[in-house]
């Protein structure tokens, strides 16, 4: 509690303390800027404005509106209707090909391809299938804007409910923004007790001092994941699934497994980055630059899965009524880097961090004579570092780090090269190794359920991936990476007992994955594709994926009404070939690894109508529209099916004040 008041009481302070500034005001008016979205600043001048001639109007273009990530990398806000607007148009706002949604939004996806690159070096919570829509540090991006935006996100749901997506920011000075957004759902399902709610709220602030020698970025994320779980259908029930008859089609009807059991992931983070430029360039003969950076996080976050009476889906439970399994965890980093740049030795880092970590449970569990402890804490100390230099039409890149104190062992190294061969082809080449462990919930887990207590002393999992990028908008984008795999945990059922229970492989698996990008325009009409191939070398089939993943989009774009609406409509096509799918287990809110039945090999047509007026973008689909007569074999995962033929439609709106 102590960490939360402190983490809390620095942000605060700090934001408070350079929030402090005054606003130049400016003459209203119209006006535009031919080829850009065009927005009007009548608040204040930002700092692209400062050496701009004085006129009447301000006038800021949409390039003005920036977008800041964790890792500094800068784009603007994008107002244009284009097919991969459409694929991010869904709850998790990103492209998700190689993701298969459960039937209810918000629900869990399954995941169709991995990668296995990898710069952590400590542990991950568990309830992995929870964390498709939680928000991380790399999730979370910083603003700059000439005038007040906002971003209204709306998207319809499954029975009684809504997905909505709230954003405003704000520079209350030229150099200081902040922002507030909240993302929030509730949809009913179409079968019985799956309801979903969740809520993502955001804060962020942004502050340069008037030098630039100090930059500061800060952000409290709080969230609420709460589904409801019924196990998914029962046997009998996956039969009338499967058979089409009219009378089941009203899918409340099909019984499931259990109606008495939900779980809920909630989390809470503060963050502080900030730095301090000691030597900064002042002109373009200055060649050093040397800066202090400063990273401090603190997050603290639970699982729980509750049910009202025992179901012999688990097995045999310590107690038959009201079940309660809840986890916690709480993670307190720090990290102090050391920046220095130079034109000729190019960008250097050195840092040091370290993990204040506290996992577990507040009771202890004797098992068959044996004490299963209730926590894993402790401090992990790392040092590590980075280098970044350009070189005419290369790029080189390199980081690292490891573990030099503390339970947990762990190590990465990444290297990359890439080359800008002429303005429309680049290539990427790029190899890593890491050695981390197994996540917390493979490590210690404690339940009501008598099968779901384990404490285990897993080798760490080591993953080496060397992977080629050709980037061209003219011949195709090609992504490939070969991976291999030592000592993979994963979960399975028991083959005696038939119930859940964590494994390591520890043989080597291999798995190469070759992924191709291209659009063929021709006139107004476009087919984008995305093609996946996928290959896996196991011994013990612990690792299951489908061979091959395409979606394919025809479409037509066209400008009407003397150019006021631009509209898209057309068909996609999404597919992937028969494969062991993971199952779900709904009380470690994991997937479970299964050998027995395959899945897959059903297609999914949507038929979309897109249409954008001024900053405002319309969406409306027929999802799955070819569900009735192709067949009622598909699945998200054995026993839950995915989404029947539904029409959905929605609006993302732009406000520039």
């Amino acid at each position: 509690m102590n960490k939360i008041v402190i983490s809390l009481f620095l942000l605060l302070w700090v934001s408070g303390l350079y929030a402090q500034g005054e606003r130049t005001l400016s003459k209203g008016g119209q006006g535009a800027v031919k080829g850009q979205d065009t927005v009007y600043d009548n608040s204040f001048n930002s700092m692209d404005f400062k050496n701009r001639k004085s006129t009447k109007q301000q006038v800021a273009k949409i390039t003005d509106y920036l977008i800041i990530s964790p890792e500094n990398d800068t784009t603007y806000v994008d107002t244009t209707l284009t097919i991969y607007k459409d694929y991010k148009f869904n709850y998790l706002r990103k492209d998700d090909f190689g993701l298969i949604p459960f039937s209810n939004l918000g629900q869990t996806y399954n995941s169709l391809t991995y990668n296995f690159e990898n710069t952590r070096l400590m542990p991950s919570f568990g309830a992995r299938a929870r964390h498709f829509n939680y928000m991380e540090i790399e999730d979370i991006n910083y603003y700059r804007v000439p005038t007040p935006l906002t971003e209204l996100f709306f998207k319809t749901a499954f029975e009684q409910g809504q997905l909505v997506d709230a954003f405003f920011t704000v520079n209350t000075t030229p150099r200081f923004n902040f922002s507030i957004a909240y993302k929030g759902l509730r949809s009913l399902g179409k079968y019985q007790h799956i309801l979903t709610s969740t809520g993502n709220f955001r804060f962020t602030t942004n502050y340069a001092s008037k030098n630039s020698r100090y930059l500061l970025r800060t952000h409290i994320v709080t969230q609420d994941l709460l589904n409801e779980e019924n196990g998914g259908l029962n046997d009998e029930s996956v039969l009338s699934f499967e058979s089409g008859d009219p009378e089941f089609l009203k899918r409340a009807i099909l019984e499931v497994n259990f109606e008495n059991a939900e779980s809920v992931l909630k989390g809470k983070r503060f963050h502080l980055d900030h730095s301090f430029n000691i030597i900064q360039k002042k002109d373009s003969t200055s060649s050093n630059k040397l800066g202090l950076r400063h990273i401090m996080s603190f997050e603290d976050k639970y699982y729980q899965y509750n049910q009202t009476n025992a179901s012999s889906y688990f097995g045999n439970a310590f107690n038959n009524s009201n079940l309660e399994d809840k986890v916690t965890l709480e993670n307190f980093y720090n990290q102090v880097q050391l920046n220095y740049s130079n034109d000729l030795l190019g960008d250097l880092q050195f840092h040091v961090s370290n993990n204040n970590y506290n996992y577990g449970y507040d009771k202890l569990v004797i098992l068959n004579g044996e004490t299963i402890t209730n926590r894993l804490k402790g401090d992990i100390y790392a040092v590590g570092g980075k280098y970044h230099k350009k070189y005419k039409n290369f790029d080189l890149e390199g980081e690292m780090g490891i573990n030099i104190l503390g339970d947990f062992d762990g190590n990465y190294i990444k290297g990359s090269i890439s080359f800008k061969m002429n303005e429309d082809i680049s290539a990427t080449a790029q190899i890593n190794h890491s050695s981390k462990a197994p996540n917390y919930n493979f490590l210690l887990y404690q339940s009501d359920y008598i099968n779901y207590n384990w404490q285990n002393n897993f080798n760490n999992t080591e993953t080496q991936q060397v992977a080629f990028h050709l980037k061209s908008k003219k011949l195709a984008n090609i992504f490939v990476d070969y991976s291999t795999i030592t000592d993979y945990t994963y979960f399975k059922k028991d083959e005696t007992t038939n119930l859940t229970k964590t494994f390591q492989n520890g043989t080597t698996i291999t798995y190469l994955r070759i992924k191709l990008e291209k659009e063929i325009r021709l006139g107004k009409f476009a087919l984008n594709n995305t093609l996946l191939y996928q290959n896996v070398q196991d011994e013990k089939n612990s690792l299951n994926i489908p061979e091959f993943t395409t979606r394919n989009t025809l479409y037509y774009s066209t400008n009407m009404f003397k150019k006021a609406l631009f509209l898209q409509t057309g068909v996609t096509f999404n597919y992937f070939t028969k494969y062991y799918m993971d199952d779900y287990d709904p009380l470690l809110a994991e997937f479970i690894v299964q050998n027995e039945k395959q899945y897959g090999n059903f297609p999914r047509f949507d038929f979309f109508l897109n249409a954008k007026i001024r900053q405002t973008r319309i969406y409306l689909k027929a999802e799955h529209f070819n569900a009735s007569f192709t067949g009622y074999n598909y699945y998200s995962a054995p026993n839950y099916p995915y989404r029947d033929f539904i029409v959905r439609f929605g609006i993302v709106w732009n406000f520039f004040m």
